[in-house]
């Protein structure tokens, strides 16, 4: 779908999207074609429930008396309170009720509103970000899908008093947005197409941006000591990576403002549960075990598309976990590139392994002056917080502060759970310097927190986010369809421009 902007009018072909506030107050461009239809528009909002509120819709076939094909009235509740995720909500959701509706072209009127928060030109960018994260498809791999299911819609239209300001807004949000699409087809991709060579060839699709991008076989991993990431991958015939990628964005930066923003992803690309193998039912969802490492790959691609200034670095952890004859065993004991030794007493419990060693090497190489890793990491974080939230741990309030506001305002919102000294105590093990599960059902989500805290070296201000339970959605969200999700990217790309390009 192609996305323009353009000068404030009333067009008198194709669809159109017109605003009402709640109480059924009529915005101007709402009142100019009720008066141009002959009053049309009230008397559908009269036949209907319809009210303007945040959420509502109604549809009508535009009257003889336009050009149009049909109008769509967007609730927009009350103006003074519609905020700007709100506003990408309403995007997104005038895509959804139109994208296979037949129509090609379509025009959303933004008009000025006395009280918002918001001028029209943000408000207009605002809601061609939400329409065009709605607009995105996975669809490669289907050849025989109904011509009525495809969208028809072409060209969206918005139609502002200041269209120049509005695309100078919507640039940076389509660069963001390239880089959630880069981590939604990650995701999506079946095991059989992404593993952690095709995973490190498309990351090094990165570098026409300006990221520069390393790639490590198992032959560089074993001579830095990842034992623990290592084991996770020697179960499988495809050979486990780590990919590196840096965008210097800031290269006269000086001091603390010279060292990189770490941040490091999971990327499991198929977990099979290994020689702890997993029940069947389901386990076809596990070639998203990856998404954290996905994350991390559209984060980078986000940052270098609107040229952040910032140092950044971001580390995927790739392998795949597979049980046959050379697969880890239960009781195995590992060895970290920190030097801790491991016992596995669970091959399930297999991110944490990797995320031990992608921590470690971030934290040798970069001298990062904050760490940030997401993670598939656990069931408990979904049973505990269900798709809503990301379960965030910290050991540093700012950068926790930092990380909920950046979830507030881009609507990827997270909630900080603890980490304690007795939560640690139950990962300790007479057999090696720590064990990679608790052995017992409570607190599963904080003790592989508690994991991961053993990697992170003193001083160092890190969050582990466990994505578990966002990063693919059952049903359609109105900027997110169903599928792959991309949670995180946005997140993140916010939290960097609040904290560290402010």
């Amino acid at each position: 779908m192609k996305i323009t902007f353009a000068a404030h009018s009333l067009p008198s072909k194709g669809a159109l999207v017109v605003g009402v506030a709640q109480g059924n107050k009529l915005s101007p461009s709402a009142a100019a074609l009720d008066k141009k239809s002959g009053g049309a528009i009230k008397r559908a909002i009269a036949a209907s429930r319809f009210a303007g509120r945040k959420g509502d819709w109604l549809e009508l076939l535009a009257p003889s008396k336009l050009g149009n094909s049909r109008i769509l009235l967007a609730g927009l509740g009350e103006v003074g309170k519609l905020g700007l995720l709100d506003l990408e909500t309403l995007g997104g959701s005038a895509y959804a009720n139109l994208a296979t509706s037949g129509e090609a072209d379509v025009s959303l009127i933004v008009d000025e509103l006395t009280g918002a928060s918001a001028d029209a030109s943000q408000r207009a960018a605002r809601y061609a970000y939400g329409a065009l994260l709605r607009s995105y498809r996975f669809d490669k791999y289907r050849t025989k899908e109904k011509p009525e299911k495809k969208p028809s819609l072409k060209t969206l239209s918005v139609l502002v008093g200041n269209p120049a300001n509005a695309r100078k807004i919507m640039r940076s949000f389509a660069k963001v947005a390239d880089g959630v699409f880069f981590t939604r087809d990650l995701v999506s991709e079946p095991a059989n197409v992404i593993y952690p060579q095709s995973f490190a060839d498309r990351a090094r699709g990165l570098t026409k941006l300006g990221v520069k991008v390393q790639v490590l076989g198992a032959a560089a991993m074993r001579r830095q000591g990842m034992g623990a990431l290592l084991g996770v991958g020697q179960g499988s015939s495809r050979e486990s990576k780590l990919v590196v990628m840096r965008w210097d964005g800031a290269p006269n930066a000086r001091g603390q403002a010279a060292r990189p923003i770490a941040f490091v992803g999971k990327g499991v690309t198929f977990d099979t549960g290994g020689i702890s193998i997993k029940p069947a039912a389901g386990m076809e969802d596990m070639k998203w075990d990856m998404g954290g490492a996905g994350v991390v790959a559209g984060l980078m691609k986000a940052l270098a598309g609107r040229k952040a200034k910032v140092n950044a670095v971001g580390i995927c952890g790739l392998a795949e976990n597979m049980p046959d004859g050379n697969a880890q065993r239960p009781g195995d004991i590992v060895t970290s590139m920190s030097g801790q030794t491991i016992e596995v007493l669970n091959t399930d419990a297999e991110g944490r392994l990797v995320l031990a060693d992608a921590l470690w090497y971030a934290q040798e190489k970069f001298k990062p002056r904050a760490v940030v890793d997401l993670a598939t990491l656990t069931g408990a974080i979904v049973v505990a917080l269900g798709n809503e939230y990301a379960g965030l741990f910290s050991n540093d309030d700012k950068l926790a502060k930092a990380l909920s506001d950046a979830g507030e305002a881009s609507g990827e919102r997270v909630w900080r759970m603890p980490l304690g000294e007795q939560y640690d105590k139950l990962l300790d093990t007479p057999a090696a310097d720590i064990k990679n599960i608790s052995g017992g059902r409570v607190a599963g989500s904080i003790t592989a927190a508690q994991f991961l805290q053993r990697f992170v070296k003193s001083g160092t201000p890190w969050a582990h986010i466990d994505i578990a339970g966002v990063t693919w959605t059952a049903k359609d969200k109105p900027t997110v369809p169903k599928g792959g999700t991309a949670f995180g990217v946005r997140l993140l790309n916010e939290m960097v421009a609040a904290l560290y390009e402010a």
